[in-house]
């Protein structure tokens, strides 16, 4: 009788439960499915419970950290750290509530200790100084300026716009990542009261974008940053990691969820994408060095709602620094980052992410940038992975826990 390798019993595990939480109609847990395509495997049969799932992580749990250091060692690591980003991820959904710096380390995989003030001022001068260019002033006109230099697309157009971005640019981010995986992009519009404007999820070769209609407005310019996102970014890199898995079983699980150490580099990577392929877009630009800042504005809210600033100290501060920002979007930044046990993890991925891929575009230096860019498409990098391909960039995650939203 053959055992099944551990690799494949957790991803059974993960299917059981993403199939369970689907039944529920609740959040998924697999976001994008890289393993080779079985056209003989049965449909997987969902868990009978939350709690039957947890039992079966925990019992493989034991047994890796049961496994002495050995020829498959690097890949028992990476088991490890994504069955505990599992079980972190699946006591939260029960109430569990760890302290952020150990809920992010267990599941991100990186520090969430935050940036200080002055790191933040840096930023914020540089994104300021960029919209300048455009003749865009830093207060509360500044999405409506933005929008009308940049070029307000009609709803109708995005998709189009997006794919005839796609087009554009796939061959610059072929180029700069070495990969010739094909993939296919299906777009769909939808309707949900959520924080996120568009979410990408696929399987094997086929990526499915969905734009927010609620949330959901483009520019031109945002059409190329989309396009190199979630297109170029996600789509085909998660492609990409499908076509070498279908050649080499290198024993990662190969399917990627939010919650877990992958997202450091996929979120960070897209959103910093611009500066590697298209520099020369001053636009572009701008909007990289917008969202840098806006996201470690998030950041230090994220820490103070965790830390139990008051709500209105929180609201203030935000105010102070991103003076365009209604009370919508602060207070939905807090409550997602603050109440629900995904988003907790997920989004601090985003600062996270973005802090190091900016700084690596910034001084990281051709040579190193081109290595992390090819290696990102090959396969998945923990946070302590490209610490190791650039071991003179910043701590991923930020160095002072003291910089807080009411500090």
């Amino acid at each position: 009788m053959t055992t099944m390798p551990v690799r494949d019993r957790v991803e059974a595990m993960l299917r059981a439960w993403d199939g369970y939480e689907r039944r529920r109609g609740a959040t998924p847990v697999i976001d994008y499915d890289c393993a080779p395509l079985d056209p003989a495997a049965p449909p997987p049969t969902p868990a009978t419970s939350r709690f039957a799932v947890l039992a079966e992580l925990a019992a493989v749990a034991d047994e890796l950290n049961a496994v002495a250091d050995g020829p498959d060692c690097r890949a028992d690591d990476r088991l490890r750290a994504r069955v505990d980003a599992d079980i972190t991820y699946l006591r939260a959904m029960f109430g569990e509530r760890l302290p952020l710096t150990d809920y992010i380390r267990r599941t991100q995989g990186c520090g969430a200790a935050g940036w200080p003030d002055d790191h933040l001022a840096e930023v914020g001068d540089r994104a300021r100084a960029s919209l300048a260019d455009l003749g865009v002033d830093w207060d509360e006109r500044l999405p409506g300026q933005l929008a009308r230099t940049e070029g307000v697309l009609r709803r109708q157009d995005v998709p189009d716009a997006i794919e005839q971005a796609a087009a554009d640019l796939e061959p610059l981010v072929r180029a700069a990542t070495g990969t010739a995986a094909p993939y296919q992009l299906t777009i769909e519009r939808v309707d949900v009261d959520a924080y996120w404007s568009y979410w990408l999820d696929g399987a094997g070769t086929a990526a499915r974008l969905r734009l927010n209609r609620q949330r959901a407005e483009f520019t031109e310019t945002q059409a190329r940053v989309f396009a190199l996102h979630e297109v170029l970014g996600h789509a085909l890199q998660s492609a990409s990691w499908y076509a070498r898995w279908s050649t080499v079983d290198d024993g990662a699980v190969r399917l990627l969820s939010v919650h877990t150490n992958t997202q450091v580099l996929l979120e960070g990577l897209a959103q910093a994408l611009p500066l590697f392929v298209i520099g020369d877009d001053a636009a572009a630009v701008a909007r990289v060095r917008l969202t840098h800042y806006t996201q470690l504005v998030r950041a230090g809210l994220h820490r103070a709602v965790d830390d139990g600033v008051p709500v209105a100290d929180c609201v203030a501060w935000a105010r102070q620094r991103v003076p365009f920002w209604s009370d919508e979007e602060i207070g939905d930044a807090l409550t997602d980052r603050g109440v629900d046990p995904q988003l907790r993890s997920y989004l601090w991925a985003y600062p996270a992410g973005v802090d190091w891929f900016v700084a690596l575009a910034d001084r990281g230096g051709a040579e190193t940038g081109a290595a992390v860019l090819r290696a990102a498409y090959q396969g998945p990098l923990a946070p302590a992975d490209l610490a190791a391909l650039w071991p003179t960039g910043p701590t991923i995650g930020g160095t002072h826990p003291s910089d807080r939203a009411a500090g």
